[in-house]
């Protein structure tokens, strides 16, 4: 029988079952939202009237004429600017790794964009606002205008401009922290999940699923993360605030079974959640900052240029080539950071058509994926509560 149901439950997709998935998602949404009004009637009356008021003098200030107007327009801006980047962390870490990876899609060219147009301009103060970034339908406003509207170099030598790490740290930073704190933000729901079915004293899936998993390797890869899946599980007792620090604080797949494994055995959701933010939002972002700036910054390229000749030199025979190899360093470095010229408009027109179309299709697809992931995985979890009862 439970091997039947357990068939069932596999079969219950949007591909297989389209119908009967969407019900039960409808089904799950609605008795979510009927909980959480009933929560916040019975426990939230403060909650809920501060939060009517709140939105009642949001709109007064927005639909009432004054000097006050520009204000709220710029604090709509800033608003805009963190729920985009905050949302885009939480997209990024929600559903168990299954997540839209956002840093790659967002974060990570912004990061790369702006730091090769303070290459080609000599300076970083190239946006209008901190909030002049990357946002939806529409993007920063510093990315078309050409350095002469910007001013004349502030970073620049001999060879070239020298824009200084942290000057471009400084300038993305705010985005990017924003950023890592919606990605702490979304590895909450696991934690909860597995706390409350602790609490209950049941055992949440993903746990069952590992205890219940066979050891058969499927694959060098699989077979190492089910090995690292057991031995967190069987080291859960070191499990504190130091240690979820270290696992946040890089880059792993296995982040959301700590989070798991964190809710089950009942660390205080304070201890977790700070050294998840922590670790996310600040450490991991700043490396993260660092290596992309790293990449695109000129400064690189004149390490690894003074490197291989250094290297070169004590190679018999190459003195002669160093000269000629150094001018094609240089060539290829000016290529790299030079400002492209503009296009003709009927061959910038196609190229931007089709590069638009091609970047806005991979996104579209990811969304649809994300979004079939949480369909299923919602309605299959209500399914399975409804056999469970």
């Amino acid at each position: 029988l439970r091997e039947r149901h357990q068939q069932e439950l596999e079969n219950l997709t949007l591909t297989t079952q389209p119908f009967k998935t969407l019900r039960l998602f409808l089904l799950a949404i609605f008795q979510y939202y009927k909980r959480l009004a009933l929560y916040l009637l019975a426990k939230g009356g403060w909650l809920a009237l501060s939060s009517t008021l709140i939105a009642a003098l949001g709109i007064l200030l927005v639909t009432i004429e004054g000097p006050h107007e520009k204000h709220v327009d710029e604090l709509s801006h800033y608003i805009r600017f963190g729920l985009w980047w905050i949302a885009l962390g939480v997209a990024s870490s929600i559903g168990l790794g299954s997540g839209l990876h956002t840093f790659v899609l967002y974060l990570g060219p912004h990061i790369a964009l702006f730091t090769i147009k303070a290459m080609q301009c000599g300076r970083v103060d190239l946006k209008s606002a901190p909030y002049d970034t990357i946002q939806l339908k529409r993007g920063p406003s510093w990315l078309d205008k050409s350095c002469e509207e910007f001013g004349p170099p502030l970073f620049s030598s001999t060879h070239g401009s020298r824009v200084p790490l942290s000057s471009i740290l400084q300038q993305v930073q705010l985005e990017a922290i924003l950023w890592g704190i919606g990605t702490a933000l979304g590895e909450l729901p696991p934690y909860f999940i597995s706390r409350a079915a602790s609490e209950s004293g049941r055992e949440f899936d993903a746990m069952e699923e590992l205890d219940g998993s066979s050891s058969e390797d499927t694959g060098v890869i699989a077979a190492l993360l089910e090995k690292i899946k057991r031995w967190l599980l069987s080291h859960s007792q070191h499990l504190n605030f130091f240690t979820i620090l270290i696992l946040a604080s890089v880059p792993n797949p296995l982040f959301d079974l700590a989070g798991i494994m964190c809710g089950q055995f009942g660390i205080p959701f304070w201890e977790f959640f700070l050294s998840t933010l922590i670790g996310k939002a600040f450490i991991k972002t700043y490396i993260q900052m660092v290596f992309i700036i790293s990449i695109c910054n000129n400064q690189l390229l004149d390490w690894i240029e003074n490197e291989l000749i250094w290297v070169l030199g004590f190679v018999p025979g190459f003195d002669t080539f160093l000269p000629t190899l150094t001018a094609k360093l240089h060539a290829a470095k000016a290529k790299y950071l030079s400002t492209s010229q503009p296009l003709p408009s009927n061959i910038k027109g196609k190229w931007d058509l089709s590069f638009a179309s091609i970047w806005n299709t991979v996104v579209w697809l990811m969304l649809m994926n994300f979004f079939v992931k949480i369909v299923n995985a919602t309605a299959q979890r209500y399914y399975k509560k409804q056999m469970d009862e």
